[in-house]
């Protein structure tokens, strides 16, 4: 008894992975050659770089809480300051 197995057929997705790989080949080294070895960007470098946006949006919204703070007293100050002024009566 002789079982034929299947050829395998290279298909459209084969054809697609094929491409993609040879594409990200080319950008790697595409860009191993315009930025140079030193200055790749890595994951390490993404994730230092997500790390400090971070940090500097933190430092932005404390600034910004702060000024509110700073405002919120002021404008109660002057109110009761208005309000002493007033005559009663």
């Amino acid at each position: 008894m002789n079982i034929a197995e299947p050829t395998p057929s290279i298909g459209l997705t084969t054809i697609s992975r094929t491409v993609a790989s040879l594409a990200v080949g080319v950008v790697h080294t595409l860009e191993r050659a315009v930025v140079g070895e030193g200055r790749m960007r890595t994951a390490r470098g993404n994730a230092w770089e997500a790390v400090c946006a971070d940090r500097a949006r933190a430092d932005q919204r404390a600034e910004l809480d702060r000024l509110v703070a700073e405002l919120t007293a002021a404008r109660a100050a002057a109110r009761r300051t208005q309000r002493k002024r007033q005559p009663v009566g």
